[in-house]
This record gives structure tokens, sequence and C-alpha cells, in this order.
């Protein structure tokens, strides 16, 4: 039997530069398709733009603005950061940031990343340019894949079907498991042709036989893909996927899953809009 996915959380808006479509489009797309829950997760990463500072990425210090319940779709807060090194260090976190966007200085001293990521629900963490990884042993690229999963902000690690890079597959679902972190299904990856597709059909086994949990994403950039996770579902039924290993098959078991690794608790949130304030006397 086809399982149902009722939410998306890996999508990207037009402050990707590379997508196509406002929050607001993303949200109507995914009310509808049905969906109870929408993860907006647009890229942190150097090829947005060539100088680095909290300006460019004040974008996400204002994300608390979106209604936490926007027209019957629970929105959630994200972002996708790149890893950039072997040791799984993500962008930003070697990006000093001593001042606000309004030039104000700050008074405790923080990476860029850690300002940022602090305004999200949770993090993707995804390669984008492997360079760094090339020729690099297999220890190496496990342990940078380990090292981006124990960052508290990472809930979710993204495409490493799609990107390419070997990695002993046990160890780091083992530490996925552990620390109940998810593993992403990337359906974008699975609808381009090439081998790692094959690679993406042996994690999702692995995580079968092993109990992990993922998340089926659409990684869209455009706000007809919303939702749109055919491939992967396809691909799972082909495996007979467990149901109850895709945390966001729904709300509540996505949601469960952000508890359950330290992120914020949603769980009790209504999906009724918040009740306008009262004027003052």
């Amino acid at each position: 039997m086809t399982c149902t996915i009722a939410t998306d959380v890996h999508t990207h808006t037009l402050f990707s530069r590379h997508a196509y479509s406002t929050i607001a489009e993303n949200v109507a797309a995914a009310r509808e398709r049905g969906l109870e829950l929408l993860g907006s997760t647009d890229h942190f990463s150097a090829m947005l733009f060539p100088e680095q500072h909290i300006r460019n990425f004040q974008f996400f210090i204002n994300v608390d603005s979106w209604p936490r319940i926007w027209d019957g779709v629970m929105v959630l807060r994200g972002l996708e950061a790149d890893i950039v090194s072997l040791d799984g260090a993500l962008f930003g976190q070697d990006i000093a940031c001593p001042e606000s966007i309004v030039e104000r200085a700050y008074r405790r001293e923080l990476p860029l990343f850690d300002r940022v990521a602090a305004n999200v629900d949770y993090a993707i963490a995804s390669v984008h340019n492997g360079e760094f990884a090339e020729d690099a042993p297999l220890e190496q690229t496990t342990a940078m894949y380990v090292g981006a999963l124990e960052n508290p902000h990472v809930l979710i690690l993204g495409h490493t079907g799609r990107s390419g890079i070997p990695y002993d597959l046990d160890e780091v679902l083992a530490c996925a498991r552990e620390r109940h972190k998810l593993i992403e299904i990337n359906s974008h990856s699975l609808e381009r042709k090439g081998r790692h597709r094959a690679a993406c059909r042996r994690i999702a086994e692995r995580c079968a036989e092993l109990g992990v949990g993922i998340a089926v994403s659409s990684d869209a950039h455009i706000a007809t893909n919303i939702g749109r996770l055919g491939a992967a579902i396809d691909m799972l039924d082909e495996i007979h996927f467990p149901p109850e290993l895709i945390a966001n098959r729904s709300r509540a078991s996505f949601t469960e899953a952000l508890a359950a690794a330290g992120m914020i608790d949603l769980r009790a949130e209504s999906l009724e809009p918040a009740a306008p304030e009262a004027p003052a006397a």
C-alpha cells in the first residue's frame, strides 16, 4: 500500500536565489495539496553572496514574523546549511559576527552560524560542493557526516546519496539513531538520472534494516513542486519501507521528531490561528 506523507520539510523560497516562489506561494501550494506542515529551509551557504556577514542573512533573523499556523498549515522555520569541511563544520561556523544587522556590537561573541541558527526550528546539513572531500579516506568522510549530525541545530542529513561522497553507512546511521536525527530521502534526487539513485535506494534500505528515521522531501525550488514526493514514495513502496520510520508522515510525527531530537517542542501547538489581541483600553 502506498504510504501517505502529509508534510514537506525541505523547500526553498526566493531567498535561495535559484528558487522562484515566495513563502506565501509555497504555503498556498502546501494547503492546496492537503499538507499539514511545511518546512521552509532556504540555503545558508557561500553560494548566495560574495561577502559573508549577517546583513546578507537577515532573512533568517525575522522568520518568527511568519504565522506558525498559516491558512491551516503549520509552518516551520528552517535552513539548509552547507557542510564545508571534513570535520563536519557548517557554513558560518568560522565567520565572525561581531555586529547586528543595524551595526550594533553584540555583547557576546558568537559565529555567524550560531547567530542565524538561533532563530530557526531546525537545520538540514548538506554537501553541495564536495571538492574538499575528494580522495579523502572513508574514515574522514564518515567523520564528516557524524560531525554534522552532532551539531545540536541539525535535525536532518540532506541528500547524501546525491552528494556522491562515499561514507560508512552503518556508522553514520548509528549516530543518527542514537541522537534521534533523520536521514533525508530526497525525491528530487530520485527524479534525476545517475548512479546516485542506487545509492539513495541503498540508504533507504539500510535505514529500514537498522530502524533509523527518515525525512522524505521534495527539495522544491518552486511552489508547483511543493509536496511532490512521488519518486520517493514509489521507491519506498518498492522496498516495503516501514511507514513508522518516516518521521514526517504527519504533522504529529514530525513535531514528535523535533522534540525527540531536543529541538523546539510544538506538539501542543493548536492548528487554530491565534486570536487577535483585544484593543488597549
